[in-house]
C-alpha cells in the first residue's frame, strides 16, 4: 500500500512539474471551413477571431487536452452580402450564439505524430461529440521571439443537421457535411 501511495504521489508531482500550457499564435494560425453549394461548387470561409489552448504533460502531446473557440461574428467568406446573411438568424445568429466551442475528451495515436481527437463541439446551442484528425508537426524555438513553438493541423467533417444548423436549407442547396481545418502555431506559456 505504501509503494502504491508513493507511486501515486510521484505521478501527481510529475504531472504538476511537466504540465505545460500552449496558446495559439493567432498571427500564424487560421481556422477555415468548406461547404458545398448547390451540389456543384465549394464555398470556403474562415473565422478570423478565435482562441485555442493546449495542455499536455508529455512532449509528444499524446495526452494533450485541446480547447478551442471560434467567434461567429468573425466569419469571412470574402463576400460581404453572404457574410451578413451568415451572421443573421438564418445561420449563426451571432448575438445569441457568439462562439463555436470545442473541448477535447480524449486523444489516441494513429501513427507517428498522428492522432484522433475526440471531444464535444457546441454549435448553435447544441453540443455533440465529434472526432478530428490531428497532425503534430513538431516543436522548435522561434528565432524571432525565442519562444518554444509547436505546430498542429486538425481536420474533420461535421454534419450540420446533427447540430440543427441551417435546418431550413436542404442538402441540395448546402451540403450537410462541413469540413473544418485548423492549422497553426502554439507558443508555450511561461
Amino acid at each position: 500500500m505504501k509503494k502504491l501511495m508513493i507511486l501515486a504521489a510521484a505521478i501527481i508531482i510529475r504531472t504538476a512539474v511537466f504540465s505545460q500550457t500552449w496558446k495559439a499564435d493567432k498571427g500564424h494560425s487560421h481556422v477555415t471551413f468548406t461547404i458545398t453549394h448547390l451540389a456543384i461548387s465549394d464555398v470556403d470561409g474562415s473565422f478570423t477571431d478565435f482562441d485555442a489552448t493546449i495542455t499536455a504533460t508529455k512532449p509528444d502531446f499524446s495526452d494533450a487536452n485541446f480547447n478551442f473557440s471560434a467567434y461567429t461574428n468573425s466569419i469571412n467568406t470574402n463576400n460581404d452580402y453572404r457574410d451578413k446573411d451568415l451572421r443573421s438568424e438564418h445561420f449563426f445568429e451571432v448575438e445569441k450564439y457568439p462562439a463555436i466551442v470545442f473541448s477535447s475528451t480524449g486523444i489516441k495515436p494513429t501513427g507517428k505524430n498522428h492522432y484522433k481527437i475526440t471531444g464535444n463541439m457546441e454549435l448553435h446551442g447544441v453540443v455533440r461529440p465529434v472526432v478530428f484528425d490531428l497532425v503534430y508537426r513538431g516543436t522548435v524555438v522561434n528565432p524571432n521571439n525565442k519562444k518554444i513553438t509547436a505546430g498542429f493541423i486538425a481536420t474533420g467533417v461535421i454534419k450540420r443537421s446533427v447540430f440543427g444548423f441551417a435546418s431550413g436549407y436542404l442538402s441540395a442547396a448546402l451540403s450537410d457535411e462541413v469540413t473544418f481545418k485548423a492549422s497553426g502555431e502554439f507558443t508555450k506559456v511561461d
